[in-house]
C-alpha cells in the first residue's frame, strides 16, 4: 500500500527580505516623484480659468533641472543654482516652492531675468509695452462643493442657467505674450494689485502670476505679506503638463460619489499654451 503524501511544509516568511523589497519600492516611488514626474492637486482658484479647484495634474520634474528642493523629502542643505538647469519659458505653468515655508504653489511664468513687469489698471505690461488683452466669452463654472462662488468678489458673478442651476459667469480675457504664448485670465474688479510699480526681475529669479489676477498671492506681493516676490530659480519644482481628471468636491463615503464627482469632459487636457 502506498503511503499517503505528507503535506508540504510551509516556508517561513523572510521578514528581512519583505522589508527590503518594501524599502526598494518606496525608494523607487520617491525617485520618480523627485526626478521624473509627480501628481499635483489644485486646492484654490488662483489659476482660474485655466485650472479649477479639484483638478488633478501631472507635473514633470526634469524640464528646469534640479535643485536642493527637488527631492520629495526636503533633506538637502540650501545649495544655490540648479543641476542641468534651464530657465522656463514665459507662459509656462510652473509648480514652485514657496520661499516662506517651502509649500507647493502653482502659477504662470510671466517674467524672466532682465524683464520689467508692471500692472496698469489691470493690464499686464512687459518691458515697457502692454501685453495684448482681449475680452472673450465669460468662463462658466457650475457651483459645486469646492467651487461655491461665495467670496465677496466672486459672488457678484453668481447667477442661474436656463435649467435653474446655479453657476458663476466670470469676465475672461485672452492675453498673448511676446513670442505668441496665449492663455486665458480673469479680471473680476478693481484691486490694489491691478496697479504696481515697474518691477525688474533680477538674475537668478523669475516673476510669476496667477491667471485669476484678483485672487492670487504671487510675485506682485512680498513674501513677508504672503506673496512670492521675485522667486529664486532654486524654488522651481516642475512644469505642469496636463490635467488627468477633475473632482467637484462632492465625494464622500459612498463609492458611487467617487464617480459622480468627476467633472465631465475634464480629463487628459494638455496645458502647453504653445499648442493653442
Amino acid at each position: 500500500m502506498t503511503e499517503a503524501a505528507l503535506p508540504a511544509t510551509k516556508k517561513p516568511t523572510n521578514w528581512a527580505s519583505e522589508i527590503w523589497q518594501l524599502f526598494l519600492l518606496v525608494l523607487a516611488v520617491l525617485g520618480v516623484h523627485s526626478f521624473i514626474a509627480k501628481p499635483f492637486y489644485i486646492p484654490s482658484g488662483s489659476m482660474l480659468p485655466s485650472l479649477l479647484i479639484g483638478d488633478r495634474l501631472i507635473v514633470s520634474k526634469f524640464p528646469y533641472g534640479y535643485s536642493y528642493l527637488s527631492p520629495s523629502i526636503n533633506v538637502l542643505p540650501e545649495i544655490p543654482g540648479r543641476l542641468f538647469g534651464r530657465l522656463p519659458e514665459r507662459g509656462d505653468i510652473a509648480v514652485i516652492k514657496s520661499p516662506r515655508d517651502k509649500t507647493d504653489y502653482i502659477k504662470r511664468v510671466i517674467g524672466l531675468p532682465g524683464d520689467t513687469v508692471q500692472m496698469k489698471a489691470g493690464q499686464l505690461w512687459l518691458n515697457g509695452a502692454p501685453v495684448p488683452k482681449v475680452a472673450v466669452a465669460d468662463t462658466v463654472v457650475p457651483l459645486s462643493p469646492n467651487s461655491d462662488c461665495a467670496t465677496p468678489i466672486d459672488a457678484q458673478y453668481r447667477t442661474t442657467n436656463a435649467a435653474g442651476q446655479p453657476e458663476c459667469h466670470f469676465p475672461t480675457y485672452r492675453e498673448t505674450l511676446p513670442g505668441g504664448r496665449s492663455y486665458l485670465t480673469m479680471d473680476l474688479g478693481e484691486t490694489p494689485q491691478d496697479n504696481t510699480e515697474p518691477l525688474l526681475v533680477p538674475e537668478g529669479a523669475i516673476f510669476l502670476m496667477g491667471d485669476n489676477r484678483d485672487n492670487s498671492e504671487d510675485s506682485r506681493f512680498d513674501p513677508v505679506i504672503g506673496g512670492l516676490g521675485m522667486l529664486p530659480i532654486e524654488n522651481l519644482a516642475g512644469r505642469a503638463e496636463f490635467i488627468t481628471f477633475s473632482l467637484d468636491g462632492s465625494t464622500d463615503w459612498n463609492p458611487i460619489s467617487w464617480f459622480t464627482a468627476v467633472r465631465s469632459g475634464r480629463y487628459f487636457i494638455n496645458l502647453d499654451t504653445k499648442s493653442e
